[in-house]
């Protein structure tokens, strides 16, 4: 083998052994079902991460640096028309040094109301500082919360547990409780439990359900864990369903999270499930903060 063949050989092990660019933009949807009843269609709420990573950082000052990324988001009708359109820029923490091996991303949540329907969530992302640099992401939605049964919200996962809020109703909040998002459903270094949110509606108030949960494998493989909690109907607004499940023993990989209600006859009457991703030696993208 010659020099230039070991030297062809090196680089191609070294490519494989690379680890794989972080995505440079994230973008987690949950559905529920508007709070005005009267009102056909739901809410959705759209948590949009953007890598800080790969952002070009402008020079703002002596040994200041800051990037900026312009982020569109669109949810389109199957004729091509845009139900919704908003564009937002948004601003990672100021740098001193632009080599720091940690460049955080920047994150944010819009709660937008939509009828009814069908529609696909388009999300495209522009660095400001490097016009070149894009990204696009889209994914199907269907918003339908019109029938009468017992149904259930998306299920969100969380950093931390749904707490009290403490302060005045934001996009976080939902029936009191501020929501901690896990971006991309990433529970990584230093996250050993795993936290989640969802509704339930059209159930009678008082009415005693089982809230049943667990973790498996993508295949339907059995369940690696899994948690119990006794809940009941609320009266007058959707039933809260949260839990939480102990990550600590759960190895590196790509799971889904199964959410289900059975009421007194041990019939399942809504179910949910969500991916989950086990990743202890990555550091988690930083949770979107409260804006002031």
């Amino acid at each position: 083998m010659t020099g230039f063949q070991r030297l062809l050989l090196l680089l191609l092990l070294l490519c494989l052994r690379a680890p794989a660019a972080p995505a440079q933009l994230l973008l987690d949807v949950s559905r529920f079902r508007n709070e005005n009843e009267s009102v056909k269609g739901g809410v959705v709420e759209v948590y949009v991460t953007v890598s800080g990573q790969q952002l070009t950082y402008q020079r703002r000052g002596p040994k200041l640096y800051q990037a900026g990324a312009v982020v569109t988001l669109e949810a389109i009708r199957p004729d091509g028309a845009a139900e919704y359109q908003e564009t937002i820029t948004l601003k990672p923490p100021v740098l001193r040094d632009t080599t720091a091996a940690i460049k955080n991303p920047v994150s944010f949540q819009k709660r937008i109301n939509l009828p009814e329907g069908r529609y696909t969530l388009r999300a495209r992302m522009r660095d400001q500082y490097r016009a070149a640099s894009t990204a696009l992401v889209e994914q199907p939605l269907v918003v339908e919360f019109a029938g009468t049964g017992p149904m259930m919200s998306d299920v969100v996962l969380l950093a931390k547990p749904a707490s009290r809020a403490a302060v005045e109703a934001n996009n976080f909040i939902r029936n009191g409780l501020t929501l901690a998002r896990a971006p991309a459903g990433l529970y990584a270094r230093g996250q050993e439990k795993l936290f989640f949110y969802a509704e339930l509606y059209h159930v009678p108030a008082g009415q005693p359900l089982v809230l049943r949960y667990y973790l498996r494998g993508p295949q339907g493989t059995p369940e690696l864990i899994s948690g119990k909690a006794v809940v009941q109907g609320s009266e007058g607004k959707p039933t809260v369903l949260a839990g939480e499940l102990d990550l600590s023993k759960v190895p590196a990989g790509n799971y889904q999270l199964m959410v289900e209600v059975r009421n007194p006859r041990n019939q399942v009457i809504a179910s949910q499930t969500t991916n989950v991703r086990r990743e202890p030696a990555e550091y988690a993208p930083a949770g979107a903060t409260i804006s002031r």
